[in-house]
């Protein structure tokens, strides 16, 4: 399978969720089910051909149930996933480890990680569409929001990364209006990081661009006060006005 266009079931989870490559009505009936949904994200977003306990996937996606119940709800939900991706879709080893096979489900959150390894910028910005899994939660799973927190942190940290990079090679070329514009993408998924907007305002005022530096300055502002009720930072502040200056 390519890893730039996905041949066979692809589960595309930023931004979004979607499963393609396999009947709409197996994709919907698999995406109806919570804790389905959660079972293949957690084993695309493992370590490339590393087993899971079985006790541990049960303790994240059934911590209600007992033993026996939990069990017995993971076993449905492994049927479910045979029945609509295949059988080989998944891989056991012994009776209490399971695994996705390799190349048998594309995942673009996987992709994106692979993009920004090895230097696919461009890549990685057409990827993320969004947050990874936006306003998804398990009720009762504290244990799996918590790993999904942490897994759409390293997400957005990872294309804010890959637009500060591009931002940069973009300015080297000497294409200086692509270069602000990505400089501005890279404040705005990253928007309540102020360290990311002094950046931003820092590469528009060598680029000459302070009009559009002083606009983010007031996006952020206004966003800070109505989400948090807080004003900008001295330092922020400070580069602003020698940006008006």
């Amino acid at each position: 399978m390519s890893n730039l266009t996905p041949s066979g079931p692809a589960l595309f989870i930023l931004g979004g969720i979607e499963l393609r490559g396999i009947p709409r009505e197996n994709a919907d009936h698999l995406l109806a089910q919570s804790k389905v949904v959660a079972l293949l994200s957690y084993l695309a977003l493992a370590p490339p051909a590393r087993h899971q306990r079985r006790d541990r996937l049960v303790g994240l996606l059934w911590p209600e149930l007992d033993q026996a119940h939990a069990r017995a709800a993971l076993r449905k939900a492994i049927h479910l996933v045979r029945a609509a991706l295949g059988r080989d879709v998944l891989r056991t080893r012994g009776d209490e480890e399971l695994a996705l096979a390799p190349g048998a489900l594309w995942c673009d959150a996987v992709e994106l990680q692979r993009s920004t390894e090895v230097g696919q910028l461009a890549r990685a910005m057409d990827l993320y569409r969004g947050d990874l899994l936006p306003g998804f939660h398990l009720p009762e799973c504290g244990e799996f929001d918590a790993w999904l927190e942490t897994q759409r942190a390293a997400a957005l940290e990872r294309v804010v990364a890959a637009s500060w990079a591009l931002a940069q090679l973009l300015e080297s070329h000497s294409q200086l209006t692509d270069a602000a514009q990505m400089a501005r993408h890279a404040a705005r998924l990253a928007w309540n990081d102020e360290r990311a907007l002094r950046r931003a305002l820092t590469m528009l005022q060598r680029l000459g661009d302070r009009a559009s530096a002083l606009l983010l300055f007031h996006e952020f502002a206004r966003r800070l006060r109505a989400e948090y009720g807080a004003d900008p930072s001295p330092e922020t502040t400070a580069l602003v006005a020698s940006l008006r200056s």
